[in-house]
């Protein structure tokens, strides 16, 4: 959503999306809004409570049921297991995304890993549709007074129609950019510790195959899944750059890293928000 600074200023019902890669400081920054008054939603965890909460949970219990003493506890309703995701623990989606590679290395075969990123993609793309619904319910229902829109690391790959028009007709959309340093800080990062992730279908193909030749493997099978999210990731950072820009251009606004890191409360975000709108006005 396109607006003047004076128009955001005005605007009684604020709904901010912020925009970037995962670690760039959206949550952080989205920490320092009153939930006194913002309504916070988590793409994420809306994906894994809703969307992958059924798919997350099949995966747990096959690998219980791989344990006899648990397969009998399940069969008999003895135990039950339940997905805790919280909007600062979204580790059961990414123990269910996983990573491609051998099996031996803890690693996913091609087409589950694939089936699994499909499924993330769907869900995300409803999660962020859903944003329309969730703006009404948290005024109507709960009395909230603004909303913001804290997106996961992926969401630019979705290209899809239906969830950028939500996004930029409810929604003014902000777009957290990294620098040189800050990025290189996220691939070091990913390099000690890298995280199951969300990738475009066409750019993770590419990928594998480049990585494969690189290795001299004969396939995904042989591949060690920590090396190659290592790998992978700076390119991936590359890859996503210009769409989370191209996003910003067309529906919103961008303000640098380091200048959300500065923000410390609720009138440091909204004054950050009217300066990179207003820079737009030129």
């Amino acid at each position: 959503m396109h607006m003047g600074a004076k128009e955001f200023r005005d605007w009684d019902h604020k709904a901010v999306t912020l925009l970037g890669m995962s670690g760039v400081g959206k949550t952080t920054m989205a920490n320092h809004l009153p939930q006194s008054s913002w309504f916070h939603y988590s793409g994420d965890y809306r994906i894994g409570t809703r969307y992958l909460d059924e798919p997350i949970m099949d995966n747990i219990k096959k690998k219980a049921m791989k344990v006899g003493f648990l397969r009998d506890l399940l069969r008999s309703d003895s135990i039950y297991i339940a997905n805790n995701i919280t909007v600062h623990n979204l580790e059961p989606i990414s123990s269910f995304l996983g990573k491609p590679g051998s099996e031996e290395l803890g690693g996913l075969p091609l087409d589950e890993f694939l089936r699994r990123q499909r499924l993330h993609r769907e869900a995300e793309n409803r999660a962020m549709v859903d944003v329309k619904a969730f703006m009404a319910k948290a005024q109507e229902i709960y009395g909230y007074q603004h909303f913001l829109n804290d997106t996961g690391g992926s969401v630019c790959e979705l290209n899809s129609p239906e969830a950028e028009r939500v996004l930029a007709e409810n929604t003014v959309l902000i777009y957290i950019r990294a620098d040189d340093d800050m990025e290189q800080e996220l691939i070091d990062r990913a390099a000690t510790n890298p995280k199951p992730l969300y990738y475009n279908e066409d750019f993770l193909h590419a990928s594998l195959d480049t990585y494969i030749k690189n290795e001299e493997l004969s396939g995904v099978d042989e591949m060690d899944p920590q090396k190659f999210g290592s790998w992978i990731f700076p390119e991936l950072v590359r890859h996503r750059r210009p769409l989370y820009q191209a996003l910003a251009d067309k529906y919103g606004y961008t303000i640098t890293a380091a200048e959300a890191q500065q923000v410390g409360s609720e009138s440091d975000f909204l004054e950050l928000v009217e300066l990179a709108i207003g820079r737009s006005e030129g």
